[in-house]
């Protein structure tokens, strides 16, 4: 496979982050995170599917869509404070927002261009999830099949807080992001020597193709 189309397939792959995020609005009013994540596919796939052509044209309304979608269904400061680690605690609270909103736009600018483009021929939640050990915790497991035939495991992290559930971190293909995104957090202030400003002017988190490919066994 050649480095165009390992590119591709890296922007398909990460796009089913955003993709499977803007499935999830009703999740705050869920009964459970899994019945409301169901009922949530179909809408999404009729919305996507029926105006690809429509966003192509229109990329800022799509912008604005995936934006408004993260900013219901994902707790972007429990995020962003689990991505800086232990660096969290010393940066100023004027930093802590200025990365949020960093890592958020950065969410946004990547994948939105991929949502009309990423060809996929189903979108499903797997039966028989496993119970959380917490009230407030959960998990849900999905898949998504490529118009290849290719399956992309999903498992979301959500987490309930003043009686609202917010994903909190997405696994893909056995890659767990956040993991991957603080880690590359993590080297980024040693390249930077601590330099929280510099860091965070400088954010953009990238995933090796080779891992999204293989995944976590590869």
């Amino acid at each position: 496979m050649n480095a165009t189309s390992l590119s591709r397939r890296l922007v398909g792959a990460m796009t089913i982050l955003v993709m499977c995020l803007m499935a999830l609005p009703a999740v705050a009013q869920a009964n459970t995170p899994e019945q409301l994540i169901r009922d949530s596919i179909d809408e999404l796939m009729g919305d996507i599917e029926g105006r690809r052509d429509y966003y192509r044209e229109h990329p800022d309304e799509l912008e604005a869509v995936v934006d408004d979608s993260l900013e219901q269904v994902a707790d972007f400061r429990y995020i962003g404070a689990s991505v800086m680690g232990r660096y969290f605690r010393n940066a100023t609270p004027s930093q802590r927002s200025r990365f949020v909103d960093t890592f958020r736009q950065t969410l946004i600018d990547t994948y939105a261009k991929g949502l009309v483009t990423f060809d996929y021929r189903d979108i499903r939640v797997l039966d028989n999830q496993d119970a959380g050990r917490y009230e407030d915790q959960a998990s849900v497991e999905m898949e998504v099949v490529a118009s290849d035939g290719t399956v992309y495991p999903v498992s979301y992290s959500l987490r309930q807080d003043d009686g609202q559930w917010k994903v909190v971190n997405v696994i893909v293909n056995g890659i767990n992001l956040g993991l991957t995104f603080r880690n590359q957090f993590d080297q980024a202030m040693r390249d930077q020597n601590r330099d929280y400003d510099a860091v965070i002017d400088g954010w953009a988190p990238e995933l090796a193709v080779d891992e999204l490919e293989q995944g976590e066994a590869g």
